[in-house]
């Protein structure tokens, strides 16, 4: 046996050795990610339990698992516990201001049918709208606590969109007439899937806005716009619009532009609407001009995710 002979036998043997070493170490890596698999399925379901016990870095992977999964189950139940704490002291100052400013609305009510001076009706009717901005006040920020902390969650179903736009339009339908503002509803057939009460509260802070900036004499037109896998409710005004550079800023909470500061209102309506869309896995876009109005583009899904 020559040479050359010797060197492919032992090129041969190093191939065959490295292809043996190749699968035993694919091997070794999917037995790996098997485990790894494994446990992940078991943390999901709540089952993991630690079952390699040695030095390799396997036992030391499960060990650290471990750990980490009992760490995040006392953050668990820290987190249910602190949020009990938060719905009770929800419930406190819902109960504990609700008997003081109906109180208040009333006794200003019963002072506002008496024959006063021009100063004390004055006053009384102050009083009145104070009392009335309070009260709207605690009750979105008693509704913003329980959207951002889970308290209660939307239970979403396929609705007719008609019916809904009817309803908010009719619980507006004052405060459009004193402006003498038309509220116009294009027709449609379109269903979408949303929480009825929760979704028309959304919808009925645009549509007050849209009332409260646009001019005396006007319209806002409502319409809806189907796609594929969205249904789109288009609220459109001609009010003073909303600067390009403030867009991304209404939706925040107590934000108020330096424009209307003067208006009535707490800016958090459009914060509440954006927070109550997105968690039934819609969206709210804006559109709008300087001087010429605004479009309020709400999203929702037309059918149940899966």
């Amino acid at each position: 046996m020559n040479l050359s002979h010797i060197i492919v036998i032992l090129l041969l043997i190093c191939t065959v050795s490295a292809v043996v070493v190749m699968l035993m170490s694919r091997r070794k890596q999917r037995r790996t990610l098997v485990t790894l698999n494994r446990m992940i399925d078991a943390a999901i379901s709540g089952t993991f339990t630690e079952n390699t016990y040695d030095e390799s870095l396997l036992s030391s992977v499960e060990a650290r698992f471990a750990q980490y999964l009992r760490g995040m189950e006392t953050a668990s139940k820290k987190l249910a516990k602190d949020k009990d704490k938060i719905k009770e002291l929800i419930s406190d100052i819902s109960h504990q201001t609700k008997t003081p400013i109906s109180n208040i609305m009333l006794y200003s009510q019963l002072l506002s049918e008496q024959t006063l001076s021009p100063e004390c009706e004055a006053c009384v009717n102050t009083l009145n709208k104070q009392a009335l901005k309070l009260n709207f006040l605690i009750d979105s920020l008693v509704k913003t606590s329980r959207l951002e902390t889970d308290i209660f969650t939307l239970h979403p179903t396929i609705n007719e969109i008609i019916p809904m736009l009817k309803d908010i339009c009719k619980q507006v339908e004052h405060k459009a007439l004193e402006k003498e503002i038309k509220l116009v509803i294009s027709p449609t057939k379109e269903c979408a899937y949303f929480d009825y009460k929760w979704t028309s509260e959304a919808i009925l802070n645009i549509l007050d806005n849209a009332i409260k900036y646009s001019s005396s004499g006007t319209s806002i037109l409502i319409r809806v716009i189907s796609y594929e896998f969205f249904c789109r409710i288009d609220i459109e005004d001609n009010g003073i619009g909303i600067a390009v550079e403030e867009q991304s800023k209404i939706f925040k909470r107590f934000y108020r532009s330096p424009n209307v500061s003067t208006m009535e209102g707490v800016g958090i309506g459009l914060y509440l609407s954006r927070q109550i869309i997105s968690k039934e896995g819609g969206y709210i876009k804006l559109s709008s001009v300087i001087g010429k109005g605004s479009t309020f583009s709400t999203f929702l899904l037309k059918q149940k995710p899966n």
